[in-house]
């Protein structure tokens, strides 16, 4: 007898209560790594999921948080997530090792995702072990550690990088060992692995330099720092999808910066398209150098003359609710084109995307420690073709130190449009009819 003329004794008898029917089959899962909610996930990648048709797992190392901001229960305690198909899973989404283990219990998954900008690297490495698409780790480890972004941009040479000096004070490295370094004057101070301007300050001579080193020491003890020189001029960004196969542009935005010694981003335009040239063809050359090109992408440069000089690469969607903005205007399902790349689908060759809608992300800071007093509540007006959503990012009587980073915004204004003068018009407008009252 052959392995497959079994005794039907032995084979498992189909449960009456289940009518003897097959099992069905599984949905595709997705496997998805965060820390805290962010409004992508919330209101981008997930919805985006549900309607690729995807069950998700989503690993965190903070699952109380995102269970309040689903809402997984009603008033009278029956479950009510608007996402059923989620599963919030404990997990120590830092460690690849353990990312690996959790994700091998549930079986093989269909992706492996995150748009965090501390768990590119965790990522890669748990989709490269099960065998599925996804981004070089090596390439979002050299992008999240400023430091190693700069030493491979060097080695790219002259004609692909156009060189950045800096320096990096490693971690448990004294800061006093900064007082002789021959540092281009002003220069910036910022976290190796940090992002959203948290602790990026510009110094004035070496005596700043180690006084602001170790006060960011003390806020987060050991960490590695790196010291740059201060790239002066127009901040832009670029935005970027790839398959590995092509690489889309979706836009570019102008930053507008709170004045120095700080960098917290207090608006964006979106800039006509195409994005102006030679800078695009020089920020795409550098991605190409990095290794960067599959999935999306935000990049941060600064336009000196024709020279286009980097500053950060983020391998995630642009944030504090630009991408959805994004996904509005260019009129096509970003999101959904983000996951199934990392499902192994090719992009197609053309969009689709239009070309004549215009933004300004207005963001409300607090300019003080205190308790938020009062603030007009969210709303979504439209008015001679100019839509102004307005969303409060702080709730009235809520009580924050002064971060001097986007954990300052109190809220959150889109403006969208096709005519910039009257989407500027409309924001200066609403500003002023609003009042936000810090005690």
């Amino acid at each position: 007898m052959n392995e497959n003329d079994l005794d039907a004794a032995s084979r498992p008898f189909p449960s009456p209560a289940r009518g003897g029917l097959p099992a069905a089959p599984r949905p595709p899962r997705l496997h998805l790594l965060a820390l805290n909610p962010t409004d992508s996930v919330t209101e981008g990648f997930l919805p985006a999921a549900a309607r690729l048709g995807l069950a998700v797992t989503l690993l965190t190392d903070q699952p109380e948080a995102h269970e309040r901001a689903y809402g997984r229960w009603d008033e009278d305690g029956a479950a009510a997530r608007p996402f059923p198909a989620l599963d919030i899973v404990p997990c120590a989404v830092r460690d690849y090792a353990e990312v690996i283990s959790r994700i091998a219990a549930e079986g093989r998954p269909t992706a492996v995702f995150t748009n965090s900008d501390h768990l590119q690297a965790q990522a890669a490495l748990a989709a490269q072990y099960f065998g599925l698409p996804g981004k070089d780790w090596r390439a979002a480890l050299r992008t999240k550690n400023k430091a190693e972004l700069r030493r491979a941009l060097a080695t790219a040479g002259p004609d692909v990088a156009d060189p950045v000096w800096s320096a990096e004070l490693a971690t448990g490295q004294d800061p006093a060992t900064l007082a002789g370094l021959d540092a281009p004057y002003p220069c910036v101070v910022k976290p190796r692995e940090g992002v959203a301007s948290e602790d990026v300050v510009l110094v004035a001579d070496a005596d700043e330099l180690v006084r602001r080193c170790a006060e960011i020491r003390a806020r987060r003890p050991g960490a590695a720092l790196v010291v740059e020189e201060f790239l002066d001029g127009e901040l832009r960004t670029l935005e970027t999808l790839g398959d590995g196969r092509t690489l889309h542009v979706l836009g570019a935005f102008r930053t507008e910066l709170s004045p120095p010694p700080h960098f917290i981003e207090e608006r964006l335009h979106l800039l006509p398209a195409p994005p102006p040239q030679p800078h695009t063809d020089q920020v795409l050359a550098q991605l190409r150098a990095l290794g960067v090109g599959f999935g999306v992408c935000h990049t941060e440069y600064v336009v000196q003359g024709d020279r286009a000089r980097l500053i950060e690469v983020n391998y995630r969607a642009i944030g504090d609710q630009c991408d959805l903005v994004l996904a509005e205007l260019l009129g096509i399902p970003l999101f959904e084109h983000i996951l199934r790349t990392h499902m192994g689908e090719p992009l197609p060759d053309d969009l689709g995307a239009r070309t004549d809608g215009r933004v300004r992300m207005e963001y409300v800071m607090a300019d003080r420690a205190g308790r938020l007093a009062s603030a007009p509540p969210a709303s979504v007006t439209e008015r001679d073709g100019v839509r102004l959503d307005y969303r409060p990012l702080r709730g009235i009587g809520e009580e924050h130190p002064l971060h001097r980073t986007n954990r300052d915004f109190l809220g959150v204004l889109r403006a969208t449009g096709t005519d910039q003068g009257r989407i500027d018009a409309a924001v200066a407008e609403f500003l002023a009819a609003h009042r936000w009252e810090i005690v």
